[in-house]
């Protein structure tokens, strides 16, 4: 059953950029409304993509749509109910694709899973370099400041390190991302 929450701001989302936006911001943010961050306050899941999308537009200049639509949804596919073809229907097939690009397949082992991402880094397409890019800086900030609660030191250093391996196979982007990125890694614990 379809539990998806419709708001106006779906009606008008074909009409402006600032539309398509905010469309993407309330599906993900009606996708994710039960899932929390792993963080010891439990922040609410949503915050993780409106982080990207906000530093892909601060620090990257990024104004283009799709990658911003693509940075709110791109846990949706791999982390709720969401179907490639239900973002194909609400958000059109290139926001879909990217989102598909960036997600892992569930059906793997963890550790596949991550060396899929390494594997696939070079291929990225540059709409999903910059999602991606942009979902290591947040995800190493966050684990900097406010790691998993049950992360060890051991685990939190390993995925600094798996971290910087996706993004060295990253076709380059952003300078200014990429920069950051470092500045985020340099705070490895």
């Amino acid at each position: 059953m379809d539990t998806t929450v419709t708001h106006p701001i779906d009606n008008a989302a074909q009409g402006s950029d600032i539309g398509r936006l905010l469309h993407a911001i309330s599906f993900a943010a009606d996708k994710h409304r039960h899932q929390r961050r792993k963080d010891k306050d439990l922040t609410p899941y949503i915050n993780h993509p409106i982080a990207l999308a906000a530093l892909l537009n601060a620090v990257g200049g990024i104004t283009d749509v799709v990658v911003l639509q693509a940075a709110i949804l791109h846990d949706t596919i791999e982390d709720t109910d969401t179907s490639y073809e239900e973002l194909v229907a609400q958000f059109g097939r290139q926001v879909a694709d990217v989102v598909m690009e960036v997600t892992d397949d569930k059906t793997l082992e963890k550790a596949r899973r991550k060396a899929q991402q390494v594997e696939h880094a070079p291929h990225a397409s540059r709409e999903a370099a910059l999602v991606k890019l942009a979902d290591k800086i947040c995800n190493l900030r966050d684990v900097a400041t406010s790691p998993p609660d049950r992360w060890t030191l051991e685990r939190r250093q390993e995925y600094f390190d798996w971290s910087r391996q996706v993004v060295d196979g990253l076709p380059l982007v952003s300078p200014a991302l990429l920069a950051a990125f470092h500045e985020a890694l340099a705070q490895r614990p």
